[in-house]
């Protein structure tokens, strides 16, 4: 999809009192949604449908209880859950690839230990050719990144820690 459609139809959700929009073109599909003026963000959030994926193994509940059936598992659920420090979790509300900087060549946005304001850029995550910029929605210190510098994330992926 062109960027300049995209664009129109920003400016098109701008102009109505409409509060989504959703387009697909083939097997591209953007959806647009904009939340009321006393929302979390600003500006209207572009989503992208996230490319099929390949179905997932169904596991019994009796497999799912003990980990299903795989050394370590349990232990592995546990490693996770104690790595993530105490405090607000700011996760990603698109797939795409994560940047903690505007360009290669300039600093992060962000480090850990910096006071950070609701409503700052914290990171940008590139979706179709666009830049996103993913800010804070809650002030705070960075205590964690998550998420690694170029690398792909998923949709509600956790990227910071803020507390």
């Amino acid at each position: 999809m062109d960027l300049r459609k995209i664009k129109k139809l920003i400016d098109l959700l701008e102009e109505s009192n409409l509060a989504e929009i959703e387009i697909k073109e083939g097997e591209e599909s953007v959806r647009l949604a904009r939340t009321p003026r006393g929302g979390t963000t600003a500006a209207p959030a572009v989503h992208y449908a996230p490319a099929p994926m390949a179905p997932m193994p169904m596991h019994s509940p009796t497999e799912a209880a003990t980990g299903g059936g795989k050394p370590g598992a349990d232990a592995n659920a546990n490693a996770n859950a104690q790595s993530m420090p105490d405090g607000h979790v700011m996760r990603a509300p698109m797939v795409g690839t994560f940047y903690t900087s505007p360009s290669p060549d300039k600093p992060a946005f962000v480090a850990v230990g910096q006071a950070v304001k609701a409503g700052e850029t914290l990171a940008i995550i590139e979706a179709m050719k666009m830049f996103n910029p993913i800010e804070a929605d809650v002030s705070g210190t960075v205590i964690k990144v998550m998420a690694e510098n170029g690398q792909p994330v998923e949709f509600d992926q956790p990227l910071f820690v803020i507390g």
